[in-house]
C-alpha cells in the first residue's frame, strides 16, 4: 500500500495512538481526515500536522452516535474518496473497571456503541465506495483483551472480541472486491486510556504510541499480510 497516495480517515485521532497514526500518515504524504469528539483537542493536532507541511482535516463527531456517522462520512468524502479507514476510537466504560456483576446494561451498551456498532456503521457508509473502486483498506485496532479473559475488563473485552470477528466478516465479504480488512493488536501503550484502566502501571514498561504507529504503517505497506488477518504489532516483523 502506497501511503503517499491515500486519503486516510482516523477515528479517535486527538491523542494517543490515533494522533500518532494521523501524524505519521501525514508525514508519509497521505491526506488525513482526523475524527474525535473534542473539537479543541482535534484542532491542536490538525494545526500541528499542517505546521510541518502535512495535509490534515479535522471533523468533530462522535462515532458512537448513529446521527453523526453519515454526516461524518459525507464530510470526509469532500476531502477525497477514502482509501484507508482506521477504526481507533475506543471506550473502556466506567473506571475504575468493574466486575461483570457490577456492570450496568447501559454501560455495556455504551461501550458496544463506540467499539463495535460505530465502526460497523462507519465501514458500512464508506466501504461501498471502496468496493466500487475495487481498492481500499479497513483497519480495526484490536486488543489482547479480545482473546484473553481479564477480570474487570468484561465490557471492553466483549466489544473487542466482537470487533475482531466483524473484521474477519468484512474481509470475507469484501475480499473479492479488492478491499483489504485487517485487525491489529497494538499491545500495551503509555496512553490516557491505559492510565485510566491501570493507574498503577509502570509507564516505563509500556510502548510509546509513536513507535507502535510506525510498526502499524509498516504493516499496512506490506502486501504479504492477507486480508482477514489479526496481527500483534509487537511480534510482527517485515522480514
Amino acid at each position: 500500500m502506497d501511503l503517499a497516495k491515500t486519503t486516510a480517515l482516523v477515528t479517535g485521532a486527538s491523542r494517543g495512538l490515533g494522533r500518532a497514526l494521523a501524524e505519521q500518515l501525514a508525514g508519509s504524504g497521505a491526506r488525513v481526515v482526523l475524527v474525535a469528539r473534542t473539537e479543541a483537542e482535534l484542532s491542536g493536532v490538525v494545526d500541528a500536522i499542517r505546521s510541518t507541511g502535512g495535509e490534515a482535516h479535522g471533523l468533530a463527531f462522535d462515532v458512537s452516535r448513529k446521527e453523526d456517522v453519515y454526516p461524518l462520512a459525507g464530510a470526509a468524502a469532500l476531502v477525497g474518496p477514502i482509501d484507508l479507514l482506521i477504526h481507533n476510537a475506543s471506550s473502556l466504560g466506567p473506571t475504575p473497571l468493574r466486575l461483570l456483576l457490577d456492570t450496568e446494561c447501559e454501560d455495556l451498551s455504551s461501550v458496544l456503541e463506540t467499539n463495535l456498532v460505530g465502526p460497523f456503521r462507519l465501514s458500512r457508509a464508506i466501504a461501498g465506495s471502496m468496493a466500487l473502486r475495487k481498492t481500499g483498506t479497513i483497519l480495526h485496532i484490536s486488543s489482547d483483551a479480545s482473546v484473553n479473559a481479564y477480570e474487570r475488563w468484561g465490557a471492553y473485552s466483549v466489544s473487542k472480541a466482537a470487533l475482531d470477528h466483524l473484521s474477519r466478516l468484512w474481509a470475507a465479504e469484501l475480499g473479492e472486491r479488492g478491499v483489504r480488512v485487517l485487525a491489529i493488536d497494538p499491545g500495551e501503550m503509555d496512553t490516557v486510556m491505559h492510565r485510566a484502566a491501570l493507574p498503577d502501571a509502570d509507564a516505563t514498561t509500556l510502548a510509546r504510541p509513536d513507535d507502535v504507529a510506525a510498526r502499524i504503517l509498516a504493516l499496512l505497506r506490506d502486501e504479504r499480510v492477507p486480508s482477514g488477518s489479526r496481527v500483534e504489532a509487537r511480534s510482527w516483523s517485515a522480514t
